[in-house]
């Protein structure tokens, strides 16, 4: 078929007459100059000169994909000015020229140089154009043609995806749409049935179909089981040329997965199961576990458990495990092996979600029987309730017997038991138990108004096994007697005006019992007997446990008589009648004419003025003040003393300062001033002492000079004469030593030594006469004399 058309082109092209070509709508000589040129002559000379005519072509036929060794040619382009002499020249533009499509300039020739793809470009737009090879002119206007290649069957059909994923319901209907698949074909649809595609499936039949124009696959088979197959692997063709032999194909895959309905009922692997579980296991404790299976999955597999019928449906429970889908049998009430010891359950099994359609198969649901045995364990004892409520006057004796407990062994031995209280509840050992028969008997006295409820706890405990025993409360009421006599609610203490008339009314009475008896409290008020006659005051019982105090008579006088004292007799109506008696203060005072208190003492008629208010705050406030001025004086007398500057372990009232440091000779004047010892006048008035600590409390005393030419004598009287008035001097004995040592000094030397033999003698007793503060100094100079005769 391709060697058909590629000789037929070149037949067409080799014509001088195109048989297949779209001809332009005119006959004209080759290109439209021509007919420009034959329009030219027509105007000048209005002549028409017939010329050669030849056909042009506006477009070209092209196959793809040339397998040939040469250049494929396309087609010839001519001129009717071109005479053959070479003159003209030939030139090809547009899509391709020079690289895909190549033009012979001499004669027109038009080839393709490369194997040229539909698929990639279908249309080439070119233009050709004659032009004078030696002048280099147009002899015919630029022509456009195109070239149209013509497709062949080289693509096959490739599907939008290598591998399709589909899900269809199990158990569906014949003809359930899967999926479609679609294949695409790069050839051209309009030439031919090179892009016609047709689909087949050849992989997965019986099971699947597809339709051979559109692609949809769809089951082919009825009751397609996901519990018998799951996965399905589908290959489907798509092939073009419509179909037929010789048309490329493409292929594809199509896994298809079953997804599960409901159409399986659970089921019970066995009929029967058996668990045993001890009777002292509490509710919820779990006994077994049971599961049927269920060969759906996800939510069709989910299964709900419960009990039917049996003699244990009210003794036991199941509930399902979520996670699991098992059925766990649990305790629901207590269980007694002595009672019973084998319970017989009906357990069902039954799913949740149920399809309707598939109904027809049977009910969703089965059951099993559960076989529970009840094992013996040795248990604690049994009281016979689960509190005591007892009773006990409060007058009972000690060993009184109140009431008892009994506990047993609720077990086929019937093991005996002891009893005993629990101190942790009976701190103060009031009572007790008897350990064989549970009696409970008092051990101490009681006291209702101590305390009315006593909550004791006994235990019972097998003999035979210590570790098993039982608690029990125990609620002890103590039943009131009467044991507590009547007294005053309060202390009274009142007062009677002395112009208050007889039966006037001056207090009301109130009384208090401990006890409480069943009737209610009565208490009855009365004058003791010693002073019901010849009282000032009576007692009116108002008979509803209160009484009134009234006067006797018009008129007290409080200078005679200033304060009553009254005895009150208080009884009960109980049995033993309980009394006693208390005493009501009654004062006389002076009241207003509104009854109001005054004053109830006698003094204030002879001493009306009194202590007054003021005088008590003037007597605190000189108390105050005098305690201030001490505390002031105190501190005074701490500040006065002042702290030396050097403290010595020694009698501080015998100091002697002494620097020990070595003089730098008269180069060194920081820290003696000599020339003070001869002009005194020299001297700084700033300079402070160096034996106590400074204080900025006093200015330095300016001391008057003395006269030039003062010798050591008068200069030493000086400075002790300013010692001695000196305000800031230390209150204790001290020694100011001024020495010097060295030579050449303008104010020579005050040594001992030097003195015998520059000065010669002097006499050093008077230092004797100044007093014992400058003996040690007396005593040095007075015994420079001795040593200078020896």
């Amino acid at each position: 078929m391709r060697t058909y058309r590629y000789f037929l082109l070149l037949f067409w092209v080799g014509q001088p007459y195109p048989t297949f070509s779209n001809p332009l709508s005119k006959r004209t000589s080759g290109f439209p100059a021509k007919r420009r040129a034959l329009e030219l002559s027509a105007n000048s000379r209005n002549e028409l000169s017939r010329s050669k005519r030849s056909w042009m072509w506006n477009q070209f036929f092209l196959l793809e994909e040339y397998t040939g060794s040469d250049y494929q040619y396309v087609g010839k382009l001519h001129s009717d000015q071109d005479r053959g002499d070479g003159s003209l020249k030939y030139i090809l533009s547009g899509d391709g020229a020079g690289d895909l499509f190549i033009i012979n300039e001499n004669t027109g020739d038009i080839q393709a140089t490369k194997r040229l793809d539909r698929e990639e470009k279908p249309v080439y737009i070119l233009r050709a154009q004659a032009i004078n090879r030696r002048t280099g002119r147009p002899v015919e206007p630029e022509s456009e043609f195109i070239i149209k290649i013509h497709d062949i069957n080289d693509n096959e059909p490739i599907f939008t995806k290598d591998v399709y994923t589909a899900t269809v319901p199990e158990m569906a209907d014949v003809g359930t749409f899967v999926v479609q698949v679609t294949a695409t074909d790069a050839d051209d649809p309009t030439y031919g049935n090179s892009a016609k595609v047709v689909y087949s499936i050849l992989q997965g039949q019986p099971y699947f179909s597809v339709e051979s124009e559109t692609g949809i696959i769809k089951t082919a088979l009825l009751n397609m089981d996901r519990e018998n197959r799951e996965q399905y692997q589908v290959v489907i063709q798509a092939k073009d040329m419509g179909g037929q032999m010789g048309g490329l194909s493409g292929t594809t895959t199509v896994n298809i997965t079953l997804t599960d309905v409901n159409d399986n009922p659970p089921r019970f692997p066995q009929s029967t199961y058996q668990f045993k579980t001890p009777e002292s296991s509490p509710p919820g404790t779990p006994i077994g576990r049971i599961k049927a299976s269920d060969a759906d999955v996800g939510e069709n597999a989910e299964i709900e458990y419960s009990i039917t019928d049996g003699e244990g449906h009210d003794m036991f429970d199941v509930i399902t495990d979520q996670e699991t889908q098992e059925g766990i049998i649990t305790v629901k009430k207590l269980l007694d092996f002595e009672k019973k010891r084998v319970y017989t359950l009906k357990v069902e099994a039954s799913n949740p979600h149920i399809e309707p359609r598939f109904l027809y198969l049977g009910p969703f649901k089965d059951s099993a029987t559960v076989r529970i045995v009840v094992d013996d364990v040795d248990e604690p004892p049994v009281f016979s309730k689960l509190a005591y409520i007892l009773q006990i006057r409060e007058d009972a004796q000690i060993n009184t017997t109140i009431g008892s407990v009994a506990a047993q062994d609720p077990d086929a031995a019937r093991n005996p038991v002891k009893y005993s209280v629990d101190r942790h509840t009976d701190m103060d050992r009031i009572f007790n138990i008897d350990s064989g028969n549970g009696s409970i008997f008092t051990s101490k006295l009681l006291d209702r108004e101590t305390l009315l409820w006593h909550n004791i706890t006994v235990i019972a405990t097998e003999i035979n096994n210590p570790k098993q025993s039982s608690r029990v409360p125990l609620y002890i009421k103590v039943l009131d007697v009467n044991d507590n006599a009547p007294e005053f609610a309060e202390f009274y203490e009142t007062f009677v005006c002395e112009k208050a008339k007889a039966d006037q009314l001056i207090q009301t009475l109130h009384a208090v019992d401990k006890d409480d008896p069943y009737s209610g409290h009565q208490f009855s008020f009365s004058l003791a007997p010693e002073a019901a006659s010849g009282s000032n005051f009576t007692i009116q019982d108002n008979k509803d446990n209160t009484a009134g105090i009234l006067t006797r008579k018009n008129g007290y006088n409080r200078h005679e008589m200033s304060t009553y004292l009254l005895p009150v007799v208080i009884s009960d109506n109980d049995y033993p009648v309980q009394s006693s008696t208390g005493t009501v203060t009654v004062r006389v005072c002076a009241c207003d004419h509104h009854g109001n208190m005054q004053s109830c003492h006698a003094e204030a008629l002879i001493h009306p003025t009194g202590l007054s208010t003021g005088a008590l705050v003037a007597i605190l406030l000189c108390i105050v003040i005098l305690l201030v001025t001490v505390v002031l004086f105190a501190a005074l007398r701490r500040q006065r003393k002042k702290e030396p500057l050097i403290i010595s372990k020694e009698d501080i009232r015998d100091n002697i300062v002494s620097y020990n440091d070595e003089g730098g000779g008269e180069e060194d004047t920081q820290a003696f001033d000599i020339g003070t010892l001869r002009n005194p006048e020299a001297m700084e008035d700033s300079k402070s002492r160096r034996d106590i600590v400074p204080e900025a409390l006093f200015l330095p005393r300016r001391t008057p000079t003395a006269r030039d030419n003062t010798d050591v004598r008068d200069f030493i009287s000086q400075r002790l004469k300013e010692n001695d008035t000196d305000p800031t001097a230390p209150p204790y004995d001290s020694l100011a030593t001024y020495a010097y040592e060295g030579t050449g000094s303008v104010a020579d030397s005050l040594s001992s030594l030097e003195s015998v033999t520059t000065d010669g003698d002097q006499d050093y007793d008077y230092l004797s006469d100044w007093g014992p503060r400058f003996k040690k100094l007396a005593d040095m100079y007075g015994g420079m004399d001795s040593d200078k005769d020896s």
